[in-house]
């Protein structure tokens, strides 16, 4: 193994959930279905936000999931099928840097293929 990857970008991507039990059921179908390697879930977190021009205030779950770039489209189009908001926090970062045995596992694991 090099110090440096060489394969397919990596993503983290954020999705705040109403609340623990619905976001537990989000990241396990995720990862069960290959769409996501691993799903970090942090709990009772308050989100401050503008909705229909109101500020609302609520305690979230926030995912942090970990896919591929050539997973994101089917990983988007599955939350919007999963998630209760009308419309869902989904969020993608791309990984510019890692530790290159992570980010093969990360492909590995999410692999259409596999």
């Amino acid at each position: 193994m090099g110090d440096e990857y060489r394969g397919p970008e990596a993503l983290v991507v954020f999705c705040t959930c109403p609340d623990d039990e619905t976001a537990a059921r989000i990241a396990e179908t995720l990862v069960v279905e290959r769409l996501a390697a691993c799903v970090n879930r942090l709990s009772a977190l308050t989100s401050v936000y503008l909705w229909q021009d109101k500020v609302e205030r609520d305690t979230e779950t926030l995912l942090l999931i970990k896919t591929t770039d050539a997973r994101f489209e089917a990983l988007r189009a599955r939350l919007c099928e999963l998630h209760p908001y009308e419309i869902p926090e989904i969020i993608a970062i791309p990984v510019t840097r890692g530790l290159p045995g992570y980010l093969e596992w990360v492909h590995t694991c999410t692999a259409s293929d596999a």
